[in-house]
């Protein structure tokens, strides 16, 4: 990844740029876990309008803020530096003491935030989930269900730590571009898989490789 990380600074650097110039502002949203992290510290230090531009998750972990799961905390330690200190930052999490009792606040929150997003940062899990639209989930239809109008959603993952908040299908297709960030090589299997027929429901990033409406460029490294 470190070697990929200039490349793709550059390229998320010049869409927020480009944004700027043309509307005023620009709007970035992000996933997290670590193999964003060297792009993270790469894209702060280039010399865009930060002050023009508003940073938000795509999911977010239920911790605290500090928490060392808290996507929040990796954001604040890597992109919200230097140069990138100047950015508004708009959490997911929120005083509430669930997922689901948050989800309300949450969802007037990223609403607030200027759309079409300009640039979205998306990974990719073992299991296909992207954001946190995690397959074996009961709230994922209503995630992927394109009649939805809600932009975030609560679920309670069977296969992973923590309750979670995410932008459904809707809330990340409502963007100018994609960016699906794939490491190693079982997440490029996964990843040819998910390019092949078959049901959302088994590999969620599916519904956002398969759609039209959004581009999507995808960068991958071993």
């Amino acid at each position: 990844m470190d070697s990929l990380a200039p490349a793709l600074a550059a390229a998320v650097a010049s869409e927020l740029a480009r944004a700027i110039e043309r509307r005023g502002r620009a709007s970035l949203m992000v996933s997290g876990g670590q193999t964003p992290a060297p792009f993270f510290s790469a894209l702060a230090r280039r010399p865009i309008e930060w002050p023009k531009v508003i940073v938000g998750l795509v999911d977010e972990r239920w911790v605290a803020p500090d928490h060392v799961d808290s996507n929040e905390r990796l954001v604040r330690h890597t992109l919200l530096t230097g140069r990138g200190s100047a950015a508004t930052f708009v959490p997911m999490k929120n005083a509430a003491a669930n997922a689901a009792a948050g989800q309300p606040a949450c969802e007037r929150a990223i609403a607030a935030i200027p759309r079409p997003f300009d640039v979205v940062v998306l990974g990719m899990g073992n299991d296909g989930h992207t954001a946190s639209l995690f397959p074996h989930t009961p709230q994922l239809a209503m995630g992927l269900d394109p009649a939805n109008p809600a932009l975030t959603m609560a679920s309670v993952p069977a296969t992973a730590a923590h309750e979670r908040m995410s932008l459904t299908l809707r809330g990340l297709l409502e963007s100018r571009r994609i960016v699906l960030l794939i490491s190693g090589s079982a997440k490029w299997r996964v990843y040819r898989r998910a390019r092949e027929s078959g049901p959302a429901s088994e590999l969620p990033v599916r519904a956002v490789l398969e759609q039209a409406a959004t581009a999507v460029d995808v960068y991958a490294c071993d």
